[in-house]
């Protein structure tokens, strides 16, 4: 479990979450995390968050958020709130600082803690994702954090299920804690 000042770093896509307020120590309620991200460093498709409020406050850089179809380019103390189940994708050209959270935390330090640990171990491409039967295992044990936007949720759903058990059957797991050093 996560304190505030615990620090995860991903070698793959340069990301740093230094976490502020932990899950643990708000009931659950909140999971607040600073983001040092190097530039093209930001590895977030499209997606939504089907039980959770997210928001990010830029402390520096130009951070690039489209929501709903709309896009905005954030400057240093601007904030952007994305609702629930609010298709959402970020990215940025350079290097940013921001403040983000999660309200209520549900798993996310367990998921980010699994992503870096895939990262380690070299489990995921430069741009920062997991092969199909990983990321279907993902999906699955994460489904209540975090779905693709595309495909629709029925395909990703059959995608899954025939996918999943596959991939745990070669040896894919979630949680996953880095084998190469400790997460």
């Amino acid at each position: 479990m996560f304190r505030s000042g615990d620090v995860l770093e991903n070698p793959v896509t340069g990301e740093r979450i230094v976490f502020r307020q932990t899950s643990r120590e708000t009931n659950g309620e909140l999971l607040e995390y600073e983001a040092h991200v190097k530039p093209h460093g930001v590895a977030a498709y499209k997606h939504l968050h089907p039980h959770q409020e997210e928001r990010h406050e830029v402390l520096s850089g130009v951070l690039e958020m489209t929501v709903a179809g709309r896009k905005e380019r954030l400057s240093p103390g601007d904030v952007m709130v994305v609702p629930a189940g609010v298709h959402h994708k970020a990215s940025s050209d350079g290097e940013i600082h921001i403040l983000s959270e999660f309200r209520p935390a549900l798993r996310w330090e367990e998921l980010f803690e699994t992503w870096v640990g895939l990262a380690r171990d070299g489990k995921i491409n430069k741009r920062g994702y997991p092969n199909p039967l990983q990321a279907a295992v993902l999906a699955r044990e994460y489904e209540e954090e975090v779905r693709a936007a595309w495909p629709p949720l029925p395909v990703q759903k059959v995608l899954v299920a025939m996918l999943a058990p596959v991939g745990k059957l070669f040896g894919y797991r979630a949680p996953y804690v880095a084998r190469s050093g400790s997460s």
